[in-house]
Protein backbone atom coordinates (compact mmCIF):
# COMPACT_ATOMS: atom_id res chain seq x y z
CA UNK A 1 0.00 0.00 0.00
CA UNK A 2 1.36 3.47 -0.87
CA UNK A 3 1.88 6.30 1.61
CA UNK A 4 -1.07 8.22 0.19
CA UNK A 5 -3.29 5.15 0.53
CA UNK A 6 -2.22 4.79 4.17
CA UNK A 7 -3.00 8.46 4.83
CA UNK A 8 -6.37 8.26 3.08
CA UNK A 9 -7.29 5.03 4.92
CA UNK A 10 -6.35 6.58 8.29
CA UNK A 11 -8.33 9.75 7.61
CA UNK A 12 -11.39 7.84 6.43
CA UNK A 13 -11.20 5.46 9.37
CA UNK A 14 -10.98 8.37 11.83
CA UNK A 15 -13.96 10.12 10.24
CA UNK A 16 -16.14 7.03 9.93
CA UNK A 17 -15.31 5.90 13.48
CA UNK A 18 -16.23 9.30 14.89
CA UNK A 19 -19.45 9.58 12.87
CA UNK A 20 -20.67 6.07 13.71
CA UNK A 21 -19.80 6.54 17.39
CA UNK A 22 -21.65 9.85 17.43
CA UNK A 23 -24.74 8.32 15.80
CA UNK A 24 -24.80 5.46 18.32
CA UNK A 25 -24.24 7.85 21.24
CA UNK A 26 -26.87 10.32 19.99
CA UNK A 27 -29.38 7.52 19.50
CA UNK A 28 -28.75 6.29 23.05
CA UNK A 29 -29.20 9.79 24.50
CA UNK A 30 -32.51 10.23 22.68
CA UNK A 31 -33.85 6.74 23.45
CA UNK A 32 -31.84 5.24 26.31
CA UNK A 33 -32.40 1.59 25.52
CA UNK A 34 -30.21 -1.17 26.86
CA UNK A 35 -29.82 -2.49 23.32
CA UNK A 36 -28.17 0.75 22.16
CA UNK A 37 -25.94 0.72 25.22
CA UNK A 38 -24.78 -2.80 24.35
CA UNK A 39 -24.31 -1.82 20.70
CA UNK A 40 -22.19 1.10 21.91
CA UNK A 41 -19.99 -1.15 24.03
CA UNK A 42 -19.54 -3.61 21.15
CA UNK A 43 -18.81 -0.74 18.77
CA UNK A 44 -16.09 0.63 21.05
CA UNK A 45 -14.40 -2.79 21.13
CA UNK A 46 -14.69 -3.40 17.38
CA UNK A 47 -13.73 0.12 16.33
CA UNK A 48 -10.83 0.03 18.79
CA UNK A 49 -9.45 -3.15 17.22
CA UNK A 50 -9.86 -1.87 13.66
CA UNK A 51 -8.34 1.52 14.49
CA UNK A 52 -5.40 -0.10 16.31
CA UNK A 53 -4.70 -2.31 13.30
CA UNK A 54 -4.75 0.61 10.87
CA UNK A 55 -2.77 2.82 13.27
CA UNK A 56 -0.11 0.11 13.60
CA UNK A 57 0.06 -0.18 9.82
CA UNK A 58 0.55 3.59 9.46
CA UNK A 59 3.26 3.67 12.16
CA UNK A 60 5.12 0.83 10.43
CA UNK A 61 4.84 2.69 7.12
CA UNK A 62 6.17 5.87 8.80
CA UNK A 63 9.23 3.96 10.03
CA UNK A 64 10.01 2.92 6.46
CA UNK A 65 9.07 6.18 4.65
CA UNK A 66 11.20 8.92 6.20
CA UNK A 67 10.16 11.47 3.53
CA UNK A 68 6.46 11.27 4.46
CA UNK A 69 6.86 10.47 8.16
CA UNK A 70 5.40 13.80 9.29
CA UNK A 71 2.23 13.34 7.19
CA UNK A 72 1.82 9.76 8.38
CA UNK A 73 2.21 10.74 12.04
CA UNK A 74 -0.26 13.59 11.53
CA UNK A 75 -2.74 10.98 10.30
CA UNK A 76 -2.02 8.93 13.44
CA UNK A 77 -2.74 12.03 15.53
CA UNK A 78 -6.05 12.52 13.72
CA UNK A 79 -7.01 8.92 14.43
CA UNK A 80 -6.04 9.28 18.11
CA UNK A 81 -8.39 12.28 18.48
CA UNK A 82 -11.24 9.76 18.60
CA UNK A 83 -10.03 8.60 22.03
CA UNK A 84 -10.97 11.78 23.95
CA UNK A 85 -14.27 11.95 22.03
CA UNK A 86 -15.04 8.36 23.06
CA UNK A 87 -14.07 9.08 26.69
CA UNK A 88 -16.36 12.14 26.71
CA UNK A 89 -19.27 10.10 25.34
CA UNK A 90 -18.62 7.38 27.97
CA UNK A 91 -18.55 10.00 30.74
CA UNK A 92 -21.92 11.44 29.64
CA UNK A 93 -23.38 7.94 29.35
CA UNK A 94 -22.27 7.11 32.89
CA UNK A 95 -23.93 10.30 34.14
CA UNK A 96 -27.15 9.37 32.33
CA UNK A 97 -27.09 5.90 33.84
CA UNK A 98 -27.19 7.57 37.27
CA UNK A 99 -30.22 9.74 36.42
CA UNK A 100 -33.94 9.12 36.04
CA UNK A 101 -35.60 11.42 33.52
CA UNK A 102 -39.26 11.44 34.52
CA UNK A 103 -41.93 13.28 32.55
CA UNK A 104 -44.83 13.98 34.89
CA UNK A 105 -48.23 14.57 33.28
CA UNK A 106 -51.27 15.72 35.18
CA UNK A 107 -53.88 13.11 34.17
CA UNK A 108 -56.52 14.57 36.51
CA UNK A 109 -59.07 17.29 35.71
CA UNK A 110 -57.76 19.41 38.62
CA UNK A 111 -54.75 21.71 38.88
CA UNK A 112 -52.07 20.00 40.97
CA UNK A 113 -49.79 22.08 43.19
CA UNK A 114 -46.77 21.60 45.42
CA UNK A 115 -45.66 18.38 43.71
CA UNK A 116 -42.76 16.94 45.71
CA UNK A 117 -40.62 14.23 44.17
CA UNK A 118 -39.43 12.09 47.07
CA UNK A 119 -36.58 9.59 47.19
CA UNK A 120 -33.32 9.40 45.28
CA UNK A 121 -32.23 12.93 44.32
CA UNK A 122 -35.70 14.42 44.90
CA UNK A 123 -37.21 17.42 43.11
CA UNK A 124 -40.19 19.75 43.02
CA UNK A 125 -42.83 21.05 40.59
CA UNK A 126 -44.81 24.10 41.71
CA UNK A 127 -47.93 23.53 39.61
CA UNK A 128 -49.31 21.37 36.79
CA UNK A 129 -52.54 22.28 35.05
CA UNK A 130 -54.81 19.46 33.81
CA UNK A 131 -53.07 17.72 30.88
CA UNK A 132 -49.82 19.68 31.38
CA UNK A 133 -46.45 17.88 31.51
CA UNK A 134 -43.06 18.70 32.96
CA UNK A 135 -39.83 16.72 32.86
CA UNK A 136 -37.68 16.40 35.97
CA UNK A 137 -34.18 14.89 36.11
CA UNK A 138 -33.78 12.94 39.35
CA UNK A 139 -30.28 11.88 40.36
CA UNK A 140 -29.95 8.31 41.57
CA UNK A 141 -27.94 8.47 44.79
CA UNK A 142 -28.01 4.75 45.64
CA UNK A 143 -30.70 2.15 46.22
CA UNK A 144 -33.94 4.11 46.39
CA UNK A 145 -37.51 4.47 45.18
CA UNK A 146 -39.27 7.49 43.73
CA UNK A 147 -42.71 8.61 44.82
CA UNK A 148 -44.58 11.90 44.78
CA UNK A 149 -46.93 13.80 47.00
CA UNK A 150 -49.00 16.74 45.83
CA UNK A 151 -52.06 18.85 46.52
CA UNK A 152 -55.21 18.29 44.48
CA UNK A 153 -58.09 20.63 45.37
CA UNK A 154 -56.35 21.25 48.70
CA UNK A 155 -56.19 17.53 49.52
CA UNK A 156 -52.77 15.89 49.99
CA UNK A 157 -52.27 12.89 47.69
CA UNK A 158 -49.39 10.42 47.38
CA UNK A 159 -48.42 7.83 44.76
CA UNK A 160 -45.46 5.75 43.72
CA UNK A 161 -43.47 6.47 40.57
CA UNK A 162 -40.99 3.59 40.63
CA UNK A 163 -40.42 1.14 43.46
CA UNK A 164 -36.68 0.56 43.01
CA UNK A 165 -33.76 2.15 41.21
CA UNK A 166 -30.05 2.06 41.83
CA UNK A 167 -26.94 3.64 40.33
CA UNK A 168 -26.42 2.59 36.73
CA UNK A 169 -30.14 1.99 36.26
CA UNK A 170 -31.11 5.40 34.87
CA UNK A 171 -33.80 5.63 32.24
CA UNK A 172 -36.54 7.84 30.86
CA UNK A 173 -40.10 7.20 31.88
CA UNK A 174 -43.48 8.88 31.85
CA UNK A 175 -45.63 9.13 34.95
CA UNK A 176 -49.27 10.16 34.64
CA UNK A 177 -50.24 11.66 37.98
CA UNK A 178 -53.59 10.21 39.00
CA UNK A 179 -53.73 7.93 35.93
CA UNK A 180 -52.02 5.08 34.05
CA UNK A 181 -48.33 5.12 34.95
CA UNK A 182 -44.77 4.12 34.17
CA UNK A 183 -44.86 4.11 30.37
CA UNK A 184 -41.26 3.92 29.16
CA UNK A 185 -40.20 5.91 26.08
Amino acid sequence: MTTQQHIKLGQQTALISCLLGTVIFGSYVLTPSIELLLIGYAYIALAGLINMGILTSIVLKANKDKDNRKKLFATCGLMLLNIPVMLFYCWITMRLLDTMCVTFTNATPATLTDINILGCGAGHIDKLEAGESQTVWVGITGDCSIKIDYLSNGQKMEEGVTSYVTRGMGQKLKHHIGGQNNAHF
